[in-house]
């Protein structure tokens, strides 16, 4: 009966192994492998030992300019977004009239996704007709060249992630309306201030949520490409190479170049990268996320 159980159990699963071993973990071996080689996706597969390496770390300037634009995105986006996300959905949780119309708006941009939403920024971004410098003028403000100045390129970056956190905003919203009512009606019998039960009662019981956002806003930062390839001239990461983000530098190299052995080793180093940080962010998680069923 148990082997029965057991079989009709793989069979289930089936589909999904499949998927895995052909679609995930057959190319990341041969991720692996090629890394060593100097593949170039028509004829070359030999050996070449580290040298896409050695290349990557003390040859290719460009490598480290991406790593650091793809850096100051992670480390100002992730943040940005995730503070906006949890005061929103903070604000979106008080029982007013027509606040679930404002809910649907602020999520809306979850759904807006792909290039005619990066089309719709570049026109918001325009240095002359752009509504957002239009404002600005309003309020006595130049507003900047945006995608055309180096400076402002990655901020106008970092503005549309934080635009488009409704998906994160629906999760701390579902967290926030899970919270029970009676720790509120307590502290404000004890006195505290909408502040104190902010900081002391809401951030304590959404921590798991918090983790989780971080956890994959970091992921899925380190992996931006569609942005800047949309929006800068042929993918070139423009202008000043101020949008040349890791992955599109990778993306360049494998199917610009057509060095795909060098992509493959940029890839690789591209998942240690994002390994060690998430093991980081599970091992700090210790000390400031807290689970209601446990320690």
């Amino acid at each position: 009966m148990k082997k029965k159980e057991a079989v009709w159990g793989y069979l289930f699963i089936s589909p999904f192994i499949i998927g895995f071993v052909f679609f995930l973990l057959g190319p990341m071996l041969f991720s692996v492998f090629g890394s060593f080689t100097n593949y170039n996706l028509t004829s070359k597969m030999d050996f070449i030992g580290f040298d896409n390496f050695r290349n990557l770390f003390f040859r290719d300037n460009l490598f480290q300019l991406s790593f650091y634009n793809t850096l100051y995105y992670v480390v100002i986006g992730v943040p940005l977004s995730v503070t906006f996300s949890i005061l929103l959905s903070v604000l979106l949780n008080n029982q007013l009239k027509g606040i679930k119309l404002f809910r649907t708006i602020f999520y809306l941009p979850a759904v807006l996704t792909g290039v005619a939403v990066y089309i719709l920024w570049m026109q918001l971004l325009s240095p002359s007709s752009g509504l957002i410098n239009i404002l600005l003028k309003y309020i006595g403000i130049q507003g900047p060249s945006w995608l055309q100045d180096p400076f402002w390129t990655k901020p106008a970056l970092i503005m549309m992630k934080v635009w488009s956190s409704g998906s994160a905003i629906l999760l701390y919203l579902a967290t926030l309306q899970n919270v029970p009512t009676t720790l509120y009606e307590s502290a404000s019998i004890d006195g505290a201030s909408s502040i104190k039960k902010f900081f002391k009662i809401t951030i304590p019981l959404i921590t798991p949520i918090i983790f989780y956002d971080i956890v994959t806003s970091t992921i899925g930062s380190f992996q931006i490409f569609q942005e800047a390839y949309v929006m800068t001239q042929n993918g070139t990461g423009g202008p000043a190479n101020s949008l040349l983000f890791y992955n599109l530098h990778m993306w360049n190299k494998a199917f610009v170049e057509f060095d795909m052995g060098y992509a493959m080793a940029m890839s690789m180093v591209l998942f240690l990268i994002v390994i060690i940080l998430t093991a980081l962010n599970l091992k700090l998680s210790k000390k400031w996320v807290h689970y209601s069923g446990g320690a």
